[in-house]
């Protein structure tokens, strides 16, 4: 069994669409971002990829890439599980904190499940959501940024 953990924080500006989990949240928001700017999407890579011990999502899909212009994040996860597997890793459950002042998305959850579960090969139950704010605090309580924080669970690999 392996643990990994990701981290993901964009700034964030006014119009545009804010993608999280490969669902779209916000008409009215967007990351600075090199690629569609999915926060969840790229914490969620990484805590994947750092379970495996590989490089990291920057390392991967570089922001100075061409090829990695508005690139899907789901496209780039897709890419990343291709990888673990070949090492002979399961993804066994992931859990994610998306910490951001507005818009509400505990709403979209369901959603955001039903998109990830079949991509990651895991039930609903095994894609733990949960948002926050920051009570006001920092650029994140200012609506300046959001972040987000993630854990996934492999098990086997090939010795």
């Amino acid at each position: 069994m392996r643990v990994g953990l990701g981290r993901d924080v964009h700034r964030l500006v006014a119009g545009g669409r804010l993608i999280l989990g490969g669902v779209v949240v916000s008409e009215n928001l967007s990351p600075v971002a090199h690629s569609d700017g999915d926060c969840l999407l790229h914490a969620l890579m990484d805590a994947i990829l750092g379970a495996a011990a590989l490089p990291n999502v920057g390392v991967l899909f570089p922001c100075d890439g061409e090829e990695n212009r508005g690139r899907d994040s789901c496209e780039m996860l897709g890419t990343v599980l291709a990888m673990v597997w070949k090492l002979g890793f399961r993804l066994v459950n992931v859990d994610a904190v998306i910490q951001l002042e507005a818009p509400p998305v505990s709403s979209f959850f369901p959603a955001m499940r039903e998109r990830l579960s079949p991509l990651l090969g895991l039930e609903g139950s095994a894609v733990g959501l949960k948002a926050t704010t920051a009570e006001g605090l920092g650029p994140i309580g200012r609506g300046e940024a959001l972040e987000v924080l993630c854990v996934c669970l492999l098990e086997g690999g090939k010795s």
